[in-house]
């Protein structure tokens, strides 16, 4: 009796992590069109055929609050921010996080307000130099690894789609654009190309997948 209780509890237990799971990545049948949207978008698994270059002031004023339909329409353009990754992280769904910044830290300076931009497992699976370990040591962020890198994070020039992620759209007061704080909602995510400054060729050069 005793075993049977408990297997009976593994499985509903093991349901309501499943069912939870899905209601987290917007896949559960009850999921709002707004979430089952945003899965949809992250899931993308081509690349934009034309970017546009984004400064942080240009993503903070991409419009908010918007109805599914209209925000929509803009995430079918791609974008290209040029700058540093300030910090990388693994987010809970597996996907890559960077925080990309327009200029490196200072020595010593605090992080400041960031464009979040994310490679998903769909990007970055089965490839060496898109794995987590590997981008540490191409982008060098401030935080992400365990070394600091003394000559500061690399220029590098990142690319993908424009998302509306309305579950993070905190837009920053003045006090928080001083400090590390997300410039709003809007990402790149899909990112679907990697640029790395060459100071030797004066150029980008891809990060190849």
């Amino acid at each position: 009796m005793i075993l049977r209780l408990a297997a009976l509890l593994a499985v509903v237990l093991g349901l309501a992590a499943l069912l939870g799971y899905l209601q987290l990545v917007g896949k559960a049948p009850w999921s709002p069109p707004e979430m089952r949207h945003l899965r949809a978008m992250k899931d993308r698994a081509t690349a934009p055929d034309s970017v546009a270059s984004f400064t942080p002031a240009e993503v903070e004023s991409l419009p908010h609050g918007l109805p599914l339909a209209a925000y929509a329409a803009l995430e079918r353009r791609g974008a290209s921010f040029t700058g540093y990754v300030q910090r990388m992280l693994t987010a809970p769904d597996g996907d890559t996080h960077f925080e990309l910044v327009a200029t490196p830290r200072r020595p010593g300076g605090p992080d400041t307000c960031y464009v979040t931009a994310e490679i998903t497992p769909r990007w970055s699976e089965g490839s060496a130099s898109w794995a987590y370990e590997s981008l540490v040591a191409s982008l060098r962020p401030n935080h992400g690894g365990e070394t600091f890198w003394d000559s500061g994070p690399r220029l590098a020039r990142v690319s993908g789609w424009l998302l509306y992620d309305f579950q993070q759209d905190t837009r920053p007061g003045p006090d928080q654009l001083r400090n590390r704080a997300r410039v709003s909602g809007w990402e790149l995510h899909p990112v679907t190309r990697i640029e790395l400054w060459s100071d030797s060729l004066q150029q980008f050069v891809d990060l190849p997948r």
